[in-house]
């Protein structure tokens, strides 16, 4: 066992009377906490050694509120205006609920919503409101046995948003959350749960940030999806995270007959950070998984993807970029399992490196499982680097060495990013065009 400190099943019981949840989810909490101490770590996982749950603030009791964005308290609206997001936060027009540590403190539906009878709460609320419905998907997708930190979640959770589309509805603006660590030894695990309906369509965008700490903070996110027969899932997550954040991220969907679903992964900042989100396919199926990440000095990136085919005719393809500067280190985890009477399922798994200088590193560990011999599995990888010569040339056009290494990196990720959210995509460029050295204009 690596991390340190206890959570005493008392701090868990009084926290659930404390949200005044229902006794399925008390119980639910103290059986989770229970297989999260008798599970082990992986051997692989670093970066957790300095977790001392007994040190650490678990929870926070804030008041949920709603309004605009101009009655946020000034402290909150400052943290959003350092990390260089306000604007997303205002100009999205579908509705927002933003994550303030580990409380919703601002919620705001967008009419249209609510005429379709789409369900838009802070999951908290959402256990209160609508028992039944939150309980017949919660841990049902990702349970709790899945891995220790699932179970340390699930003990844990709080905050997070519970998105339910009704069957046949179609949302054509996204839907976003924010959620920001304010205090550095803060543990965050929100738990956002959205369920689409049958034919119905939507697309969720996810934004977590905190500004810099001197010690690190915790962040044990889960996003759970489950996308009924014939429906479309877009869940685009991006991560602007300060470089003392610890930042261990569970996702899957299951998706049913027909149905869709599209994860886009974008991460800057942390220390270490683990994020596969992972799918589960029915009969005709299809997920489309892409992500990207940075890895500066002495920070150790992981993300990748896991695939289920479990239908007839189901369709998956993984696209992964990834730079590394310094010592920094990316990994590729990527698992594809066809199980048997997953007839003609198809999945293509693409990862490309880019290490920026020789102390680089990048490693790819793909992995699959193939119970039918039907399926057409492919897996392509390739590390590019950036050279003298290539410097030297962009030196030749008046370029200096740190822009020309910010040219070559938003270079290398532009088809990926440009799948982002304008706001966001605009985002990130600025935090590349920071990281190396200043603005390419």
């Amino acid at each position: 066992m690596i991390t340190r400190g206890e959570v005493d099943p008392s701090f868990v019981e009084e926290m659930s009377r404390k949200k005044k949840e229902p006794e399925w989810m008390r119980r639910f909490r103290l059986r989770a906490l229970e297989q999260f101490r008798e599970m082990k770590d992986p051997l692989w996982l670093r970066g957790v050694e300095e977790i001392d749950l007994g040190s650490m603030i678990l929870y926070e009791d804030v008041e949920v509120r709603a309004g605009s964005w101009d009655e946020l308290p000034e402290d909150i609206r400052r943290f959003y205006e350092e990390v260089n997001l306000p604007e997303v936060e205002k100009r999205f027009l579908a509705g927002l609920t933003a994550s303030f540590d580990s409380e919703t403190v601002y919620a705001r539906a967008k009419e249209i919503l609510e005429r379709a009878g789409v369900i838009l709460l802070p999951m908290d609320e959402a256990v209160k409101r609508y028992p039944e419905l939150v309980r017949r998907y919660f841990g049902r997708v990702m349970p709790p046995t899945e891995h220790r930190y699932a179970a340390l979640h699930y003990a844990l959770w709080s905050g997070g948003a519970f998105l339910y589309v009704p069957d046949g509805v179609r949302i054509d603006v996204p839907v976003e959350a924010f959620f920001l660590i304010s205090e550095e030894l803060t543990a965050q695990f929100e738990h956002t749960l959205v369920v689409v309906g049958k034919n119905a369509s939507i697309h969720f965008i996810e934004g977590c940030s905190s500004p810099q700490f001197r010690r690190f903070s915790f962040h044990n996110g889960m996003v759970e999806a489950y996308v009924h027969e014939g429906g479309h899932l877009k869940f685009t997550t991006v991560q602007n995270w300060g470089r003392n954040i610890v930042n261990f991220n569970s996702k899957r969907a299951v998706v049913e007959k027909g149905g869709r679903v599209e994860w886009m992964e974008g991460a800057f900042g942390s220390r270490s950070s683990y994020v596969y989100p992972s799918v589960v396919l029915q009969e005709g199926a299809s997920a489309r998984i892409s992500g990207f990440t940075v890895a500066h000095p002495d920070e150790w990136k992981e993300g990748g993807a896991k695939v289920f085919h479990v239908g007839r005719g189901s369709r998956s393809s993984v696209t992964s970029k990834s730079i590394s500067v310094g010592n920094g280190v990316t990994v590729f985890r990527g698992l594809v399992k066809v199980n048997r009477g997953a007839e003609n399922a198809v999945s293509t798994v693409s990862c490309d490196s880019l290490l920026m200088d020789p102390e680089s590193r990048s490693f790819t560990y793909p992995h699959t499982q193939v119970e039918e011999e039907t399926a057409k599995i492919s897996y392509e990888a390739r590390a590019w680097y950036i050279t003298a010569d290539q410097l030297f040339y962009l030196a030749t056009r008046g370029l200096d060495e740190d822009r020309s290494r910010a040219y070559i990196a938003l270079g290398f990720l532009s088809d990926i990013v440009s799948e982002l959210p304008p706001e966001y995509s605009a985002v990130f460029r600025r935090v590349l065009e920071y990281d190396f050295g200043g603005s390419v204009g």
